[in-house]
């Protein structure tokens, strides 16, 4: 007996489906984007419980013909591919003919559609793929849908749906992307007949304001600087935010030929041309919108076309390091040091009693009551931080070798430490004076000991009272699964939850709750990044990722004995006066340079 067979049209596109529609934002993003391609410049949105219930957009675009309103619903009927090359010259959104047809195999549908030389309009019913009613209607130009009861007939699929907060907040997602590419249309947002969002044409920057004022204080527009650059290969604008107003939560879109693409390696590119100016987890605020010729681009290697492969890729991540840059420069972001005015901090008076006496080797004496930061009125967080150290401080001397640092040798012992500028921590060796940043030399100690967690196995952790559940997108759930091993051992604990979330029970001890998921999707980019499969490298950079997100932030007050354990862990272990990632650790200003300068 034959085994292959043929499965019905139904269940053909119920499968189908799964790849374009995976939840209520998937279903906007494809209505919105057919109303786009319609020329609509009003678009009106209105949903009920997230867009399970009820998912309407209403245009004033071209509209369709009775003939083209029954053919849209069919697989693959499209009226902008023709041939295979125009895959190649894709000026639309919409181009496959999947989206109606996959949205009607799992949902009940009704169109309502006319044109403007046409005196009535088409209305269709279609349940399940089935078509249940066409007639003509009375009916102003142009298009409305209406989704309802999304997954009813794939009860699997609708109850793999998160909550309704879940999933407005994708819905939400999905809204700002489109109405960020195209402020020149209107756009409605409305949820449970309350008005979320009512935006009116405008520019680019308005819309922005628009769309992000109101959960910003400050003005967001005057955070933003403006990019511009015109090539052969690239026309990239936008804005970038200043390096003042980084911040963990920024927001950062990308949009190529008016489509919104995630691309992890142009992003690299803005990061570098920030280098040195945002420090700890804070990163800037961007909106970059490029235009390039849709023959050196590829839209179609994703079925939610968020990816898309340049042919051109390393000389547009330099021009537009370059935009960013000089954009940065242009208005001073970068200011000019005055080591002479910059964090002046009062140093003890020589008494009679210091000044008699011979130096052969470092001596320091002890004022009680002398407090050299007196001037600066700081807060000291009394966040107990020295313990962090207890563990690193077993492992690094736990079957470890004598460490090759000519730099411990040659210092002898620490010193009095003081903090300049409640970034950096000052002490006499026998070079002369020792300058070390503290939130570097956190970063390598932690580093070390994360890596070594990763390959002996030795891996602590914290449980959550209340645990997390970190969304992944599908692409990157192998590289997950991949990376669960290592994670655990730098103290992750995580379950599987569905074939796109884990949640996490348990994180590492020296982690904030908030910070989990926020580090997880960046270790998951950084490891996309390395363009390497060897495990080793990957370690790293996940060893790495987690370091910069525990060390002491710069602008933490550190006593004086939580300063020298910090530079005795830094000493004491190899490597040490670079970060992982390349960074100045330790700088050292001898004798003699210090005594030219009296």
């Amino acid at each position: 007996m034959d085994t292959i067979r043929l499965l019905p049209d139904v269940v053909a596109n119920q499968i189908a489906a799964g790849e374009v529609i995976q939840r209520p934002s998937s279903c906007l993003k494809e209505l919105v984007e057919n109303s786009i391609d319609a020329s609509a410049t009003r678009i009106q949105i209105i949903l009920r419980d997230s867009g399970r219930t009820l998912l309407q957009v209403i245009d004033n675009g071209k509209g369709m013909s009775e003939m083209d309103a029954r053919l849209a619903f069919e697989r693959h009927a499209t009226s902008k591919i023709a041939q295979a090359s125009d895959l190649f010259q894709i000026h639309t959104l919409g181009f496959r003919g999947e989206a109606l047809p996959s949205i009607c195999a799992v949902a009940q549908v009704e169109l309502q559609t006319r044109r403007a030389q046409d005196e009535v309009g088409i209305r269709l019913e279609i349940d399940g793929s089935q078509l249940v009613l066409q007639e003509p209607v009375s009916c102003t130009q142009g298009t409305n849908i209406r989704v309802k009861n999304l997954f009813y007939n794939v009860p699997v699929r609708r109850k793999f749906l998160k909550s309704d907060q879940t999933e407005m907040r994708n819905v939400v997602n999905e809204f700002l992307r489109i109405a960020l590419a195209y402020p020149n249309v209107q756009f409605t947002l409305v949820h449970q007949d309350e008005i979320i969002y009512d935006l009116p044409t405008g520019s680019e920057k308005q819309r922005i304001e628009s769309l992000f004022q109101k959960s910003q204080r400050n003005l967001f527009s005057r955070q933003l600087l403006e990019i511009q650059c015109d090539t052969e290969l690239v026309s990239i604008r936008g804005f970038v935010a200043k390096p003042e107003s980084a911040n963990k939560q920024p927001q950062q879109y990308f949009f190529v030929n008016g489509r919104y693409m995630r691309h992890p390696y142009f992003h690299k590119a803005i990061m570098t041309a920030y280098q040195g100016m945002v420090s700890g987890e804070d990163v800037p605020s961007y909106f970059i919108y490029m235009e390039v010729d849709p023959q050196t681009i590829d839209v179609n290697i994703h079925p939610t076309k968020t990816e898309i492969k340049f042919e051109n890729e390393q000389p547009i991540f330099q021009i537009l390091m370059a935009s960013v840059r000089e954009a940065l420069g242009k208005f001073n972001i970068s200011p000019a040091l005055d080591f002479d005015a910059i964090g002046k901090i009062e140093m003890p008076v020589p008494t009679k009693q210091t000044i008699s006496q011979t130096v052969d080797a470092p001596v320091t004496t002890r004022v009680n009551d002398y407090n050299p930061f007196k001037a600066h009125s700081f807060q000291i967080d009394s966040t107990p931080w020295q313990p962090l150290y207890e563990s690193a401080a077993q492992l690094v001397r736990h079957n470890q070798p004598e460490p090759e640092s000519f730099l411990f040798e040659s210092q002898g012992e620490i010193t009095k430490c003081y903090q300049y500028a409640s970034r950096y921590i000052l002490c006499s060796s026998r070079e002369g004076l020792m300058v070390i940043d503290q939130h570097r030399a956190h970063i390598r100690i932690l580093y070390n000991l994360y890596y070594r967690q990763m390959e002996r196995a030795a891996s602590s952790s914290q449980r959550l009272l209340f645990p997390e559940v970190w969304d992944v997108d599908e692409v990157d759930m192998d590289l997950v699964n991949h990376l669960l091993y290592d994670l655990r051992q730098l103290g992750f604990e995580l379950e599987q939850l569905d074939k796109r979330a884990f949640t996490i029970i348990g994180i590492p001890p020296q982690m904030q709750a908030a910070a989990a998921i926020p580090t997880l999707a960046q270790m998951v980019l950084d490891v996309k990044e390395t363009d390497t499969n060897i495990r080793e490298e990957s370690r790293k950079k996940m060893a790495l990722r987690l370091a910069i997100q525990t060390a002491i932030p710069y602008g933490k007050v550190l006593s004086e004995d939580e300063m020298h354990h910090l530079v005795e862990q830094l000493l004491s272990g190899d490597m040490n006066r670079i970060t992982p990632d390349g960074k100045t650790i330790i700088t050292i200003f001898e004798q003699d340079e210090i005594e030219k300068r009296f």
